[in-house]
């Protein structure tokens, strides 16, 4: 036994839509028929009685009326305002129904045939009716004329032919249906486009194929331990799975609610403007750190989609954070190697130009600088990592334009070994660029960098002569994701500090400096502490 072949899905949709069409088309056209029958009857009944009713007050036919032979008067009167209104007659009568008027000349002088005239000669009434008169079938308007008594000494009847009335509908209909015709046409051929469309947003698969996708996908979605999120080009959650939402802590299903709702602090954004990958990105979900990678879903080179993994490892975002912290190092001795080689560049041209006593003022001047800063560092400052860390800012801050001074008192010895690089490059670092940032573009900018190990800790100490920090800010700046700037994805440089002065057993303060601005005060004990437990 052979199978029956399964009708594609295009057929299906096509079908549909042109029965549906069809059938939709049928019900409007005769409903419009219906409706339009009744419109042109009753306009074209209104048409009649307005122009008898005219005719019936006009003094000229009235004055007819008492002339011997009124039809004289009368018939090229009402003959010329027919041609004018399109009647199909215009029939002037006295009281006792004989014709004073008619399109054929021949039927002047003859009683009027209908048998609807009693209500306008008795009554007076105006009025409309269907009678079959010489003509044939007609729509008749009746109006009833009055001399200047008030009594009734004639009527008029304008009349419209049924046929005509149908050859108009027939008209509007032939319209209509042509209009159908090509809405057929267009339907089927939105109809052809709309199921090609949907086999190429479907990937050319049927249904049973699409449902054995979207079950094969809800399986590896289970079995992935990773925490997996995507939105579309809205924001809005088009599919997680149980891990990511174990992490976010909800248990409900959440599709087609906006990202935000969840990820306040979510980036999923920036990566659907820029269309950049994002990868081993930190982020503060509640009390749980985890690692995000962000990649943009592309269609026909538009992104319109974001999907995202995420995972809790404290081990990835210490190691993501000794190597950011040494990429900073790195950039500082950068910036630090363009700014000298800047200045080489301009003591290079003055020594063209001949200009050989500028070139000495300057170089006096930044031997002087150099001096001050590296007997201070050389001389009184024994760790060499700090020293490293000291020299890439002076290089930062120049390039900023800001002075950045190290207070002639610091005085620092080799840092005991379980102190390491990365910790101080987080430490002094983000203090050193937090200030330069902040000062960077006002009127002389300055940061102070201040260092002593007398005692039993080491205290670093960061001031700047910007605008301090507000006291409402002052318990909220060591949290992650806080920023006082309104740019995303800031707000983690001050938390890493406080975390890494915590692990050291240390402390941080914060308070307003003497010019203004904002001092940081770091305290790390020489000798490890072991935290208790229990």
């Amino acid at each position: 036994m052979t199978k029956r072949p399964k009708i594609s899905l295009q057929t299906k949709i096509l079908c549909l839509i042109f029965f549906l069409m069809v059938f939709i088309i049928f019900i409007l056209s005769a409903s419009f028929t219906y409706i339009e029958w009744n419109q042109v009857e009753e306009q074209m009944g209104n048409r009649a009685l307005e122009v008898s009713k005219t005719v019936s007050m006009m003094p000229s036919i009235r004055k007819a009326f008492e002339e011997d032979d009124p039809a004289k008067t009368i018939a090229p009167l009402a003959e010329k305002i027919r041609k004018q209104v399109g009647a199909e007659f215009i029939v002037i009568g006295n009281k006792d129904g004989i014709r004073y008027s008619h399109p054929v000349a021949s039927r002047i002088g003859k009683k009027m045939v209908g048998g609807d005239n009693d209500e306008a000669l008795i009554q007076g009434k105006y009025y409309t009716s269907k009678a079959i008169g010489t003509l044939g079938p007609s729509l008749r308007g009746k109006s009833p004329i009055y001399d200047d008594n008030g009594n009734i000494i004639g009527i008029v009847s304008v009349g419209f032919l049924i046929n005509d009335i149908k050859y108009k509908l027939f008209e509007k209909i032939l319209k209509i249906s042509l209009f159908s015709l090509l809405s057929l046409g267009v339907g089927t051929i939105g109809g052809v486009l709309l199921a090609r469309n949907i086999r190429k947003d479907t990937l050319g698969l049927e249904p049973h194929e699409i449902s054995s996708l979207y079950r094969e996908r809800g399986a590896i979605l289970l079995s992935i331990k990773e925490g997996i999120i995507s939105i579309d080009h809205e924001g809005i959650i088009t599919m997680i799975n149980t891990s990511a939402m174990k992490i976010l802590g909800v248990s409900k299903d959440i599709i087609g609610r906006k990202i935000e709702e969840f990820l306040p602090n979510t980036q999923m954004y920036d990566v659907l403007e820029s269309g950049e990958h994002q990868t081993d990105r930190e982020l503060q979900i509640g009390t749980s750190t985890v690692i995000v990678n962000r990649t943009p879903i592309i269609e026909k080179n538009k992104v319109v989609g974001v999907v995202a993994s995420f995972r809790d490892k404290t081990e990835v975002r210490e190691m993501i954070n000794t190597i950011s912290e040494v990429r900073k190092y790195s950039e500082d001795l950068r910036a630090q190697t363009h700014e000298y080689t800047n200045k080489l560049y301009v003591v290079s041209g003055l020594m063209q130009l001949g200009l050989y006593e500028e070139a000495i003022q300057m170089i006096q001047k930044e031997t002087e600088i150099n001096d001050s800063h590296n007997k201070i560092i050389f001389d009184q400052i024994f760790d060499l990592k700090v020293q490293a860390i000291l020299l890439g800012k002076i290089g930062k801050a120049s390039e900023k334009k800001v002075q950045f001074i190290i207070d002639e008192n610091s005085s620092l010895d080799t840092l005991p070994p379980h102190i390491e690089i990365s910790q101080l490059i987080t430490i002094i670092g983000n203090l050193i660029d937090n200030a330069i940032e902040e000062v960077a573009g006002q009127s002389a900018p300055k940061v102070t960098f201040f260092t002593l190990d007398m005692g039993h800790d080491i205290v670093f100490e960061i001031s700047d002569n910007g605008k301090g920090i507000s006291e409402a800010y002052s318990d909220s700046i060591f949290e992650k994701g806080f920023s006082t700037k309104d740019t995303s994805g800031r707000g983690y440089g001050l938390a890493n500090v406080k975390e890494v002065v915590e692990e050291l057993n240390g402390m941080i303060e914060v308070k307003c400096s003497e010019e203004g601005g904002a001092v940081f005060s770091v305290f790390i004990p020489k000798q490890l502490r072991q935290k208790q437990i229990g």
